[in-house]
């Protein structure tokens, strides 16, 4: 096999690789070779079929097995030979004359490939020690936790009947039964009996709930309403429709009570520990932005220290991800570029700095990961799988199954890991001092990161050398 460098440009190389016949006749021999023992054909004894039968039989399949075989070969000589790392899949071109095509496979002739990559940068590391980073942090208001405990006894708020003059008011909870139409139409799902109705609840399509306001026990009323851009049913998204909606009760709440037996509703001891389980939680959160907010300093400065060429095809791959993403919320919405107050070009423009901004992280973490030999163990991943499964109740098993038969889809699980400790590594080289702010400080996000936070803060896969090759 010869290898021939016919191009480089910036990040972009290609190379020239020749099979004479000779090899090609030397590597079709050695699979046949190995495949007379395996092969069962009537009339032979097992290995003792002809060689020129075998070849007329199984020489086509084994030349296509010696073909990916050499580009495999390729690949890993040209990565080996010139010191490089392919930051893409390598693009391969067969010649297009098909006479030649023809006598290579029958090993007649030579075989000239070419070999298109693109290579990963090579990073020059910079001192992290001189970066300061401040870490907020915020206690835990006892007001936040009265408010939990608000929103979870009204989970379990107790309604009682209002009686045969009542009318519906904000709060109330109507039982109705319903039919609607679209165009004098039933439409499948446009029905229902003995459904909770809590007006002001904001659970039902748009309009629904106001147009229920002050209805009497037993009557009927016709509700008019539109059917959201983004209803979840396409079908049914942005018509408009009727609804015969009858009240057959309307209960009115009772006070919510947080004492012991709202402990116990949720299976806790006591009110004290019913308390204590949710500051916790809620501490749980505020640490969990408090290590966003950091992270997302420590990708600034990381992101103002290196520069370096990107490979155009992670940076086009990075993009093309962002920008499906960014479609499919401003349709979920129902949104033009036009409300956001831009066009799709700027749009565009500023996704693709974000695109940009995700690869250069995620190939620094690589880089910087590599070079501390971070590890993953098997437990890590292990308990990551346990994580998803979980995310999916009475499929754990299916989960499993498919992460454990997958590798590429198991990769996805190591990679935010890796990310985590290279992220851990960088923090204990830095100043790192703590900044007690009150809980909307830490939580309060500029309008420019709201919109974009997901993008920005998230590094393109950061992978380990051995994992890019």
């Amino acid at each position: 096999m010869q290898v021939t460098e016919t191009l480089s440009a910036g990040l972009k190389r290609e190379f020239k690789v020749v099979l004479t016949a000779a090899d090609l006749e030397t590597r079709l021999v050695d699979g046949l070779h190995g495949l007379k023992d395996k092969v069962k054909i009537n009339g032979f004894r097992p290995g003792k079929v002809p060689p020129g039968f075998l070849r007329k039989m199984y020489g086509r399949s084994v030349m296509n097995d010696v073909l990916q075989n050499a580009v495999n070969e390729a690949n890993q000589k040209i990565s080996a030979d010139n010191a490089i790392r392919f930051a893409m899949e390598p693009r391969v071109r067969f010649p297009e004359n098909k006479d030649e095509i023809e006598a290579a496979l029958d090993a007649k002739g030579d075989l000239a490939f070419s070999v298109a990559v693109e290579v990963l940068p090579k990073i020059e590391m910079v001192d992290h020690s001189g970066v300061s980073l401040t870490r907020l942090v915020a206690d835990v208001p006892q007001t936040d936790v009265m408010s939990a405990l608000e929103r979870m006894a009204s989970q379990t708020r107790k309604y009682t009947s209002k009686g045969a003059k009542a009318k519906a008011d904000t709060g109330d909870k109507l039982i109705i039964s319903f039919v609607g139409s679209i165009n004098g139409e039933k439409f499948d799902g446009g029905s229902g009996e003995g459904i909770d109705l809590v007006i002001g609840s904001n659970t039902f399509i748009p309009g629904f709930e106001d147009q229920m306001m002050g209805a009497e026990l037993g009557e009927t009323r016709t509700v008019h309403v539109t059917f959201p851009e983004n209803y979840q049913a396409e079908a049914l998204a942005g018509k408009a429709a009727s609804f015969e909606v009858t009240a057959t009760d309307i209960q009115a709440p009772e006070p919510v009570v947080i004492d012991e037996d709202l402990a116990k509703a949720f299976g806790m001891d006591s009110l004290d520990a019913l308390k204590s389980a949710v500051e916790a939680q809620l501490k749980r959160e505020m640490d969990a932005q408090s290590r966003r907010k950091l992270k997302k300093s420590l990708l600034d400065a990381l992101d103002e220290k290196y520069v370096f060429e990107l490979p155009p095809s992670l940076v086009e791959q990075e993009f093309n991800n962002v920008w499906a993403q960014v479609e499919a919320d401003m349709k979920q919405a129902a949104k033009t570029f036009a409300d956001e107050g831009t066009t799709e070009e700027a749009a565009r423009a500023d996704y693709l700095k974000i695109a940009q901004r995700r690869v250069r992280l995620g190939l620094v973490l690589a880089e910087i990961g590599d070079n501390a030999k971070v590890q993953i163990t098997d437990d890590e991943v292990t308990q990551a799988l346990i994580e998803r499964a979980r995310q999916y109740p009475g499929q754990e098993k299916q989960v499993w199954e498919f992460y454990r038969k997958n590798p590429q889809a198991l990769a996805e699980l190591r990679a935010p890991i890796f990310e985590e400790k290279v992220v851990d590594y960088l923090l204990a080289q830095m100043t790192v001092a703590e900044s007690k702010v009150l809980r909307d400080v830490l939580f309060a996000d500029d309008e420019a990161e709201a919109s974009a936070a997901a993008a920005a803060e998230k590094p393109a896969k950061a992978k380990s050398k051995k994992k890019a090759d």
